[in-house]
């Protein structure tokens, strides 16, 4: 009797539970059936819906409850707590798996090469949005002594930073924030924030919902210069084009022409600006400069030769995630991603790496919402199981289920398992109970591994 498909995915984030689904879609599943275990670095499951998205963005965590039911299928298992390569190998996976699937993510921040990058007070939104996540590989403390702050960067993430900055404690106190991350807040000295974009209305990246979200506090005052509203016949195109792009224009040609109103914290969204250097005094931040750009007529822009120094005692750069290079994996080193066709990963040779693939971040790199993953599982699993029905994935030499929980428990490893996600996911619901929150999560490894009854 045929035994079922064997699957490994490393990253039990979105990217890896869409590929889960995926294979569970399949006729493969029916018949001879498939067994999928994912690995997971962290305690928990869930990856960048936990670690990477702002907590008062409940709408976005509801994607949970559709991952939830995926993790819940007898064909799946997750362990979680497994480090790769530390705990299981590439090597290690292919004797247990007849394919594998690294779905990693981003959490790292690309880096940016202005003068003063690494003056103290120059900060990566990743490293700021771990922190305020519960990231429990990061600091508890976070220093939050400026009054003014600039964001680089104008995309969703620097949307989440500015307005997490520009909000009160209080605001984000009924979200599942720890309490370090709320006791942080509470001592957050912010009464400006700006966000800095090199290009125009018509190209930010916000998503416009994200946008008008910043407009709900009752504390901050979002604010445009009328100046910065500017298009060229590639904007105009754009907008023609693309409505997410037309929606976020509008919205801020709305800001733009109100009057500016009374709330106590300020939050200007810049744009035609290129930050150009950080300026430090005594290695502190002290203020940025910008060169103002124009547009040329395509939708991109070129520096005017016109400076400003702004004054901000520290910034975040939000221009984007890159992927942790993968041990025995090829790499891209200019776009942070596994080289791929369809999924398959690709050695330098150009021939497929035997029984090996890719989707999500660490195939595409960090672009796109959480949902556009999805088509990339589809096509990497349609990929991985054709080259299942045509024979070209090696068997491997240990496929009894039971073998990989021999091997973690032989090399003395504490994993977690989808039941002990639930009872993680309990004691984080009663520690917010009594204070009338949906759960407070928890941060310290030993603590997660603790309640998981690791």
């Amino acid at each position: 009797m045929p035994r079922p498909l064997r699957v490994a995915i490393v990253g039990a984030g979105p990217a890896g539970i869409y590929a889960a689904d995926a294979l569970l879609k399949s006729e493969t599943a029916t018949d001879p059936g498939v067994s999928i275990d994912l690995f997971e670095r962290m305690p928990a499951p869930f990856g960048l819906i936990r670690y990477g998205v702002a907590p008062d963005h409940p709408r976005i965590k509801g994607i949970i409850n559709a991952l939830h039911q995926v993790l819940d299928k007898p064909q799946i298992r997750l362990f979680g707590n497994v480090d790769y390569p530390r705990d299981i190998n590439l090597d290690d996976l292919r004797a247990f798996y007849d394919a594998v699937i690294f779905s990693t993510g981003a959490m790292a921040d690309r880096e940016m090469s202005i003068p003063g990058i690494d003056l103290n007070g120059s900060y990566g939104a990743a490293d700021f949005v771990s922190w305020y996540d519960g990231h429990p590989d990061v600091p508890r403390t976070w220093p939050l002594e400026a009054e003014k702050v600039a964001v680089l960067g104008v995309g969703n993430v620097a949307l989440d930073v500015a307005r997490v900055l520009a909000k009160t404690a209080d605001e984000l106190l009924p979200t599942e924030i720890p309490q370090n991350v709320y006791d942080g807040l509470k001592a957050n000295k912010a009464l400006e924030v700006h966000v800095f974009g090199r290009r125009g209305p018509a190209q930010a990246k916000f998503s416009p919902m994200e946008l008008r979200e910043l407009d709900h506090s009752p504390n901050i005052e979002v604010i445009v210069d009328p100046e910065d509203i500017d298009y060229d016949a590639g904007s105009i195109e754009t907008r023609r084009g693309n409505k997410q792009a037309d929606m976020v224009a509008k919205t801020l040609e709305n800001w733009a022409i109100r009057d500016v109103g009374d709330r106590p914290h300020k939050l200007f969204l810049h744009f035609f600006e290129s930050p150009a250097e950080i300026l430090g005094e005594n290695g502190k931040v002290v203020g940025l400069r910008t060169e103002r750009t124009a547009l040329d007529g395509t939708g991109n822009v070129k520096g005017t030769g016109e400076f400003k120094d702004w004054d901000v005692q520290s910034v975040y750069r939000a221009v984007g995630y890159l992927s942790e290079k993968l041990p025995k994996l090829p790499w891209d080193l200019e776009t942070g991603t596994v080289p791929d066709e369809g999924g398959r990963v690709i050695e330098e040779s150009g021939a497929h790496l035997a029984s090996t693939y890719v989707t999500g971040w660490i195939r595409r790199g960090p672009v796109g919402l959480i949902g556009h993953t999805k088509g990339d599982a589809n096509e990497t699993v349609a990929n991985l199981l054709d080259d299942h029905a045509h024979g070209r994935l090696p068997a491997p030499s240990a496929p009894d289920p039971e073998a990989v929980y021999a091997f973690l428990t032989g090399r003395g490893v504490r994993f977690t398992t989808w039941d002990g996600w639930y009872k993680l996911d309990a004691a984080e619901r009663a520690l917010g109970e009594p204070h009338g929150r949906e759960r407070v999560k928890l941060v310290e490894r030993e603590d997660m591994l603790r309640e998981s009854g690791a």
